[in-house]
């Protein structure tokens, strides 16, 4: 066999790592949101609703990175940067955002953002953690065992906005 007919080795993926935000990630996450929404969210809501819903939330850094001190917000990361986050309102058990950049959605990274923010309400002593979850995530979340507590309407720049409030159990898991 030649080198021209070698098997090329397989590709890998690319490594994601798992921790709290920095203040960097906020441009980032700004795009991350505005490209889940925009092309992720495309089978499930019109064109106008995608841009009130993306408009909701300025596309700076810095509004970005005030969330950050509102909310404990964990990053998916690849290369550095920011591909993924969750913000997790902890007093009140609730996910306040998730989004992925949409070329890697359905590769686990949400899921995993998922486990880690259920593991950091453990330690606090939570029951039980709620989502309102947009038309696109509520399928996913369902047949993962959260429990459907029914449709909720958002209005964004004069457009409704259809959601789902999710809820589900936590249990320890020994690992």
């Amino acid at each position: 066999m030649t080198t021209k007919e070698a098997p090329s080795a397989p590709a890998q993926s690319p490594r994601i790592i798992y921790r709290q935000a920095m203040a960097r990630d906020g441009a980032d996450q700004a795009e991350v949101f505005h490209h889940a929404v925009m092309q992720g969210a495309a089978a499930h809501y019109s064109v106008k609703q995608r841009e009130a819903w993306a408009n909701s939330l300025p596309r700076e850094a810095s509004a970005w990175g005030a969330r950050q001190a509102l909310y404990t917000t964990l990053v998916a990361a690849c290369d550095g940067r920011c591909v993924g986050f969750l913000e997790l309102n902890v007093p009140d058990a609730h996910i306040e955002t998730l989004y992925v950049w949409p070329s890697l959605a359905r590769r686990g990274i949400g899921t995993t953002l998922l486990v880690h923010a259920k593991r950091l309400l453990l330690e606090h002593g939570c029951e039980r953690v709620t989502i309102d979850a947009s038309l696109m995530l509520a399928d996913s979340l369902l047949r993962r065992g959260w429990q459907d507590r029914g449709e909720e309407w958002v209005e964004r720049a004069g457009e409704r906005l259809q959601r789902r409030r999710l809820e589900k159990r936590l249990a320890a898991v020994e690992t």
